[in-house]
């Protein structure tokens, strides 16, 4: 089988340069495209260290002239919509690592999916994604006695808070209490606020310095805790989750899949 065609979408970013590097040399995968509007005629190679050059990187969609099998986006919601559009008309997969989207936004991803095959994760990680099992899980034999309180960290430059990740745990522990996160969700927290409320799942956010990612689950009960965490030292784990996404979806039916699907979770 020929290698799988990849446009990679937001190539300059932190999450672009590790796909980049990760992609190098990887049977199978292929990186025919990059787009990114920071760094227009700058080869892959050079903004990633390669020692080939690869493809040159356009500045937008509309530049790209090569076919790809499946395009991975790690952007903003609002490129992200427009590569949705870009493989909706061409028929190729997408794997979307953009986070903070809006509720309208995310709507029109998980429509597209009835005519283009979508992988959605707020984590590529495999490791994240055996916490989100594992915290379903944990939620569902703990139950309403214990008190559920989600911290999350990350760089300085990270745009959108709590982080995607953050949120996928708060879903996987809502789904565990069969509580529905919309409703039982605080997110901030001055002054007096009283007692904490029944049901509740507290979240806290931290940003500084180059922390990659850093996530810790907490059910605290009486006279005991129990702590669920995961700790990214770099980007590898993400970009290699992504691309093993990208494989995956290749040839899929249209629908909307997640990484549990794709490792068989």
């Amino acid at each position: 089988m020929s290698d799988c065609r990849i446009l990679l979408h937001g190539a300059s970013g932190r999450m672009g340069r590790a796909i980049a590097q990760c992609a190098d040399g990887l049977d199978g995968l292929q990186i025919v495209a990059a787009v990114s509007p920071d760094v227009p005629g700058v080869s892959l190679g050079t903004l990633a260290a390669l020692p080939e050059p690869g493809p040159e990187v356009v500045a937008s969609l509309d530049e790209v002239e090569q076919a790809f099998d499946v395009a991975i986006d790690f952007s903003r919601p609002d490129g992200t919509l427009a590569l949705l559009e870009r493989c909706r008309k061409s028929g190729a997969g997408l794997v979307v690592g953009t986070t903070g989207f809006t509720d309208q936004q995310r709507q029109q991803l998980e429509l597209a999916a009835s005519e283009l095959p979508l992988c959605i994760a707020a984590n590529f990680s495999i490791g994240v994604n055996v916490c989100l099992k594992l915290l379903r899980e944990a939620a569902s034999v703990l139950g309403d006695d214990y008190d559920v309180e989600i911290v999350e960290a990350h760089h300085r430059h990270k745009v959108d808070a709590p982080s995607g990740t953050a949120l996928a745990m708060g879903e996987a522990v809502a789904s565990g209490l069969d509580r529905q996160l919309s409703e039982c969700a605080v997110y901030s927290r001055e002054g007096h606020t009283g007692p904490r409320p029944d049901k509740a799942i507290g979240f806290a956010t931290l940003r500084g310095g180059d922390i990659v990612g850093e996530h810790t689950v907490l059910f605290a009960g009486d006279g005991e805790r129990i702590e669920i965490s995961h700790r990214a030292t770099n980007r590898n784990n993400f970009a290699n989750g992504a691309l093993r996404a990208a494989a995956w979806l290749r040839g899929r039916a249209p629908g909307l899949y997640n990484m549990t699907d794709v490792l068989g979770l």
